[in-house]
């Protein structure tokens, strides 16, 4: 295969890979998974996040942002520290940032979720960086602010796409946004094959979100890296196309996307 794979989204420095971390980047370059973007979640996860980096920079991409289920009373705080890091370092991109309301705890503070997200995404568009978005049992309220925020500076991904067709749809009229399609598109009763077979692989990215919703045949272990191939297949059978074409073409959106 000429092409390689990249995983628009993982977790590598959570504590799930601290017995295995740099073999399980090993195992994903010999996955053909040549490159890995790392969306950060909050301030703790900063230097675990750098220091996982570093253990392979020419195949790691940090971004930084914070993760709606970060957001809390003191969010303004953390706010403050997530806009200093990107002035003081390199990121490859804003993320992960959203909205979240499938957690309880997430539910009582919509509304500094909604100005959190809206202040990172103004911070993308001044930096023009392209953001990851978190948008869990909230499409319609998250994609109200994508939009009104929308610029021409304003691109990025819908991050863990599982959605109908008509929000796919909806998300391709932004222009400049991509679906990042995951390990549910292998579960046996998703539905989200059927949802995404008619939108074009212009418009989809590949990601793990690893360690969490690896693919069958690992659903309910541990998600890793190495595992995109499993994914990239079934998209291909979807699609109707090689798994090498899936690569070639959802590899060139991310290059171009995030600029690695």
């Amino acid at each position: 295969m000429n092409c390689y794979f990249i995983d628009t989204h993982a977790h590598l420095f959570f504590q799930n890979f601290d017995d295995d971390r740099q073999e399980a980047i090993n195992r994903a370059i010999e996955a053909n998974v040549r490159k890995i973007v790392l969306p950060n979640v909050d301030l703790d996860s900063i230097e675990p996040l750098k220091n996982t980096v570093a253990l392979r920079p020419e195949s790691l991409f940090p971004l930084m942002g914070l993760h709606p289920s970060g957001v809390r009373q003191d969010f303004k705080h953390a706010l403050a520290k997530i806009q200093q890091e990107l002035n003081d370092n390199h990121y490859w991109g804003i993320g992960e940032i959203g909205i979240d309301l499938h957690w309880p705890d997430n539910k009582k503070f919509v509304e500094e979720q909604k100005e959190a997200f809206r202040f990172q995404l103004g911070l993308a568009k001044q930096l023009r960086l392209p953001v990851v978005i978190h948008a869990r049992e909230s499409f319609d309220l998250t994609y109200q602010i994508v939009k009104e925020e929308k610029n021409d500076d304003l691109c990025g991904i819908f991050h863990c796409f599982t959605g109908t067709y008509e929000q796919a749809k909806m998300i391709m009229d932004l222009g400049d946004f991509y679906m990042g399609i995951g390990g549910v598109l292998t579960f046996k009763n998703s539905g989200l094959a059927e949802q995404i077979k008619d939108v074009p692989l212009d418009y989809l990215v590949l990601e793990t979100d690893s360690p969490f919703l690896a693919p069958h045949p690992y659903r309910g272990k541990r998600n890793e890296s190495s595992y995109i191939p499993l994914i990239a297949g079934k998209l291909a059978g979807v699609k109707g196309v090689s798994i090498e074409e899936v690569a070639c073409r959802t590899t060139n959106n991310a290059e171009n996307l995030f600029g690695i």
